[in-house]
Formats: structure tokens, sequence, C-alpha cells
């Protein structure tokens, strides 16, 4: 029987094969920058897609806000500054929830594109990258 972070390891792990398999390239896994984490950064179809895993039992939902709640959302749009501004990244980015439901039958995946919209200020800072605002 996994433990909770070896489901989640095993979850995330599921869900970038997933994504694979739709045609998305993962550009990181677990990415940290001191308490910041991105489970999965992606590139699909030229934009940046920022992918928060969550592993679960039970039954899949498809509203972001009953997976990801408005903390975590900021703890990861937090994540995907540091992120966009360590790698340099100019192009358009999306915010992305994969469920990982694991079940006695197998597992499912509920795959929630644009999960959630940062507030973004329209100005750069002096590194010419883009701020996000957290609401």
């Amino acid at each position: 029987m996994l433990n909770q972070w070896e489901k989640g390891q095993k979850a995330e792990q599921l869900a970038a094969d997933y994504l694979r398999e739709k045609g998305y390239g993962i550009w990181k896994s677990n990415w940290r920058s001191g308490k910041k984490e991105i489970d999965l950064a992606a590139i699909y179809k030229n934009e940046l897609v920022i992918i928060e895993v969550k592993s679960m039992t039970g039954n899949l939902v498809n509203l972001p806000g009953a997976v990801v709640d408005r903390k975590k959302q900021r703890h990861i749009i937090l994540a995907a500054d540091a992120f966009i501004r360590v790698q340099n990244w100019k192009g358009p980015t999306r915010f992305d929830v994969i469920a990982v439901r694991f079940s006695p039958r197998g597992v499912d995946f509920e795959h929630i594109e644009n999960a959630f919209i940062p507030a973004i200020e329209p100005h750069h800072g002096a590194s010419g990258n883009r701020f996000f605002h957290p609401l």
C-alpha cells in the first residue's frame, strides 16, 4: 500500500505520462525555488502550462476550486512567477490541474485546462518579466 507521499509521486509520474500521450512536452517536474514548488511544467502549442497534480480517491470533481483552493492557487502562481523569471520565459502561460484518481479498477484522470487565471499587472519589471499578482 502506498503512503500519501508515494501516492503523490506516482500521481505526478502518471500525469506526466498522460500529458506526453496528449502531445505535451514535459519541461520540468517537481521544480522548486525555496518553499515554492511546481508539480509539472510543460510546453503545449508554444504555451507554458503549469500543472498542479492532485491524487485522489473517490469521485472526480470537475470544479477546480474543489481540488485547488485559493491559498494553493496563490502558492502555485508565486512559484510560476519565480519559474518564469529563472527560465526567462516570454511566452503565454496557463494553469491546469490534473486530478489523478486511484480506485480498485485502476486510475482515472481529469484534466482541467485553465483551471484558474491569475491577475496580471500589465507592466514589466526591470528584468523585463511580467509579475503575477495573486488574487
